[in-house]
Formats: C-alpha cells, structure tokens, sequence
C-alpha cells in the first residue's frame, strides 16, 4: 500500500521558486571580474535566471544537453546553475586550473555545445578551441562595456543574451532523476571522470547540507563559498543557501587572504567555507595585521585534511569554531563532519581537538563502512583500519561514459580509496590513501597524521610526507616542509617536537626544505609529484 502523498518530483528550479517567494529580499553580493561589487536580492536573480532560462531555449538547448561553465564564483555563475538545469540541461563546471590537454579531453568527452566563461578565462578557451568538437558558442560572462576583442567568432555576450530574451513562462518538469549537473575528477590518475549528479541527489544534498550539525545554514546567516563553484558545486552551497534564504557572498577572483578579509568584514559573514590553503592565507593576514572578523563565527573546512595547529588557531584565537568535513567528487561531495560530540566537549581540549582532526561521523543518508582486502568489514573499535566504503542517494553508482570503474562495482559501496579507521562514536579517520601509506617493517604510518602534526612545529607553514626506500624496513618516511618566513628547521628540532606526539617509528628519518609544495587543480598536495622528484632520495646513513 502506497502512502496518500502528492509525487511532487524534486527540481532544482524550485529552489530558486522558492527563494524569490520567501527570502526575496535577501542579498547576494558579488565582488565582480570587472572589479566593482554587484549586488541584488534572490528576487532579482531570479528574474535574470528566467530569461538566461529562455535564451538557452531559443539557443536550442535541449533535455540532456551539456551546457560547460568556465568560472569564478559570481552572480552570473550562480544563474548559470539555475537557468540550465532548470531547463533540463547539465551544468558542467570547468576547473580553470586543469591543463590545457585535460581541458580539451573533458570538453570533449562531455560533448558541451556552449560555454559560459568569464573575461579573465577566456584565454583559456581560446588556446583550446580549435580542438573542441562539439562547441557551438562561447557566452562571455560580461557586458558589451567590457566584452574583450577576440579572434573566436562564435562569442556572445551574457548580459545581452539576458537583455534580449523575456522569462521562460514556465519551467518544464521531468523526472527528478534526470541529469542535472557534471563534474570531473581532477585526473590527477589516467583522465579525469564523470559524476553525474541527478536533480533528486542534489536537493537531498542541499537539504543535508543545511541540517544544524551540517553547516547549519538558515536565513539568519550570511555565508562566503570560498570553494570555488568550480569545484563539486562549491560543495552544494549555492543549493542549501538558495534552499534556506541564506545571504550569500561570492568572491569572485580575488582568494587571497586581504581581499577575503575584506568581504568577511564589510557583509557580515557569519560562515565561511574552503580549502585549508585559503584560510592558510587568511590566518596569516590577521596574524600580520592584528585583526579578525567577529561577525565570523564558523568555517566549513575540507577538501584535505585540517592540521590541528589551524583548529587551535582559529578556536582560541579568533573565537571561529572550525567544522571539518569530508567528502568526494563523487558524493556530492558531502560525506562526513567533524563535530565533537558534547560528553567528548567536556573531556577537555585535548579530547575535543583530537575529535576534531578526524574527518567526522556521516551525515544522514550516507553510510559508511571499512573493509579488509578480503571485502570483511571490520569493526568500528578506531583501531581496525581498512578501506573506505560509502553509499548513499548522492553518491553516483558510476562515471559518465564510462562502464569501467572498479570503485563501483563492490556490491552497492563505493569504494573511496581512503585508508579509514571508525570509532566506536562513529567517527572516521582517515589514515592514508591507498596509495600514499607508509610501509614499514609490516607496519603502517600515516603521511596524513604525520603531516598534521608536523604542521603544528612553528617553524613549519606546510609540511608533506612521503615514503622512501630502506634496505631493512622496506620504506621510511621523510618529510617535505615549507617553511615560516624567515625561519629554517631542522630535523633535529622537529623529531623533538614530534616525539610526544607520534610513535617513535613514525618519526622521519630526513627532512627536505622547498620554497611551496605542488598543488593539483582543487588545493591538494600531489604525492605523485614528490614522489616522482624525491622517491629515490638517499637517506642518511
């Protein structure tokens, strides 16, 4: 028997429905490509979002077509969100920080007819475009002011686009498992792939997203998307905000520490959220000017792991709680947050930020589990580690045009490649990836928590670790360091400082100063990259 309900299916255009009818007073403030900050009411925007809605109609755009966005995060970003998946195209955002060949492969291998870019990434396109097989127009996030001169002749200008065309009169309605947006790995192995991600994972995503114990998100607040929109959907915000009637703030181009600073200050910002370079750079702003922001009273942080020594930071020193949060491309990304739970609060500091490094418990509708080799699940006692599985309705079942995934095929999980223990409170921990552990002697160190650690020594801005080969233990660890301006660690020093804190095993066997670390496209240290330039250094004898 079937209960007595409506089947009302979930679309994303009923977020912005719903924020025009409720919250349409409510801001969204821009600090543009061009330079001024723009701002409007979700009001406003959804008004813009209609009529970009009907161009892409009259453009031809039709059920299923991908529709590529090479952006920052802006107003115009944010009705590209709407106006295409409304309309039951796909919205795939394109990482600017990709290479030009990985580029090419993902406009490609997604068949994108159009792309909206801004200004300032425009060369990009060009560089790229005789190579793209299936684009039909370039859509320049701009106005005719500040359209740049171009040797492409398929370029059309966004705010004219707008100007020429009324709203859509109505927005279709399709099944809530239609496509409704596409995202890339970063490729940082063999090619880049797909998530597909449906209207129905989206809007149970950004209902998650919104949940107190998630990133609480309210029309109270007023929340700055530092991730960029590029990157797996800014992690659902420009949904859970819209959803809400949060204010939002995008930053636009401008991500270091004095221009985030600013906007923080001048709207208000109650939440921030991003990777934990950017608040790196933000941290040493404040420190260096002696400021802080006391609007600002929580920071979403993810995308790698946080180093305690950045929690201790912003907690006692600037009165921000730090949420650290875990996910994956391929969930959407939400997956876990780090939350200490309240009897663990009262156990002290130290209990409260050990529980804090961990990537948290799951949020509801995603389960986890660890595994041994043999596909055993292993107990949830924080000491048994293992592999990673997730499921969950918006985690994908598999990659765009690609049958060949062997993370999918485990029996419903998905299986995420992290090297995981579970506490018997249910938090996560992630202790390597698969392929970055540390083998030694039998026994296995974490480079992740070795690294967290390491970052806590104040002589040490960055830190990585990688394994290296031993005639006797098989490998042992050495640690790669950026160091803090003007200071010159030792291994000596470190070791030292490290020894109360990790087994003594685990301690490096060789230190190694770099002026700055090599970053992929989405802020995480690429291991392969140290590997492939330090994996055969000598240690000492």
């Amino acid at each position: 028997m079937r209960g007595l309900i409506m089947d009302k299916p979930l679309m994303i255009s009923s977020l912005i429905e719903h924020a025009n009818r409720v919250s349409g007073d409510r801001e969204i403030v821009t600090r543009s490509v061009e330079g001024p900050i723009h701002r409007y009411t979700y009001a406003d925007a959804y008004v813009r979002v209609r009529k970009l809605a009907n161009a892409l109609s009259e453009l031809g755009m039709k059920l299923g077509d991908r529709i590529a966005t090479l952006a920052w995060n802006t107003n115009r970003h944010f009705e590209c969100y709407y106006a295409v998946s409304g309309m039951g195209g796909i919205t795939h955002t394109l990482n600017p920080r990709l290479s030009p060949e990985q580029l090419i492969y993902i406009i490609n291998h997604a068949e994108d007819s159009y792309i909206f870019v801004d200004v300032n990434l425009l060369p990009l396109v060009e560089a790229v475009s005789s190579k793209l097989r299936s684009l039909k127009g370039i859509i320049v996030l701009t106005d005719e002011n500040n359209l740049p001169e171009s040797k492409l002749d398929n370029l059309i200008c966004y705010e004219k686009l707008i100007d020429d065309h009324s709203m859509v009169s109505d927005w279709p309605e399709f099944d809530e498992n239609t496509a409704s947006s596409l995202c890339y790995t970063s490729g940082t192995t063999g090619n880049p792939k797909g998530a597909l991600y449906s209207h129905r994972s989206t809007i149970l995503h950004a209902y998650a997203s919104a949940l107190p114990d998630v990133m609480n998100l309210s029309e109270k607040e007023v929340v700055l998307p530092v991730v960029p929109m590029f990157h797996v959907n800014a992690w659902g915000i420009p949904y859970g905000a819209t959803m809400t009637g949060a204010k939002l703030v995008f930053p636009g181009p401008k991500l270091d520490g004095a221009s985030v600073h600013e906007l923080l200050v001048e709207e208000e910002v109650t939440m921030a959220a991003g990777v934990p370079t950017v608040w790196l750079g933000l941290l040493n702003h404040w420190k260096a000017n002696k400021t802080k922001v006391p609007s600002l009273k929580r920071t979403i942080i993810g995308g790698t792991a946080v180093p305690q020594s950045m929690i201790e930071t912003f907690q006692e020193k600037f009165n921000v709680d730090v949420r650290h949060a875990w996910g994956m491309t391929e969930m959407s990304p939400l997956g876990t947050i780090s939350i200490p739970k309240e009897k663990i609060v009262k156990e002290g500091k130290q209990k409260r930020y050990r529980s804090q490094i961990k990537q948290g418990r799951p949020v509801f509708g995603v389960e986890i589990k660890i595994v041994n080799d043999q596909n055993e699940t292993l107990p949830n006692d924080g000491k048994a580690f293992g592999e990673l599985l997730v499921r969950g309705p918006w985690i994908t079942s598999g990659y765009f045009k690609n049958d060949d995934s062997d993370s999918h095929n485990n029996d419903g999980w998905f299986a995420t490649g992290d090297v995981c223990t579970i506490d018997p409170e249910g938090y996560m921990e992630i202790t390597d990836r698969a392929k970055d552990v540390i083998k030694s002697g039998g026994e296995w160190i974490s480079s992740i928590d070795l690294e967290n650690q390491a970052m806590g020594h104040p002589d040490v801005m960055l830190a990585a670790v990688i394994g290296v080969p031993h005639p006797k233990w098989d490998e042992r660890p050495i640690l790669i360091v950026v160091p803090t301006e003007g200071k010159t660690p030792n291994l000596e020093s470190i070791n030292e400082f490290l020894s109360d804190k990790v087994a003594k095993w685990w301690l490096p066997d060789d230190l190694i100063l770099v002026e700055d670390l090599p970053l992929g496209p989405t802020g995480k240290v690429l291991k392969t990259k140290l590997r492939k330039e330090f994996g055969k250094h000598a240690l000492p004898e």
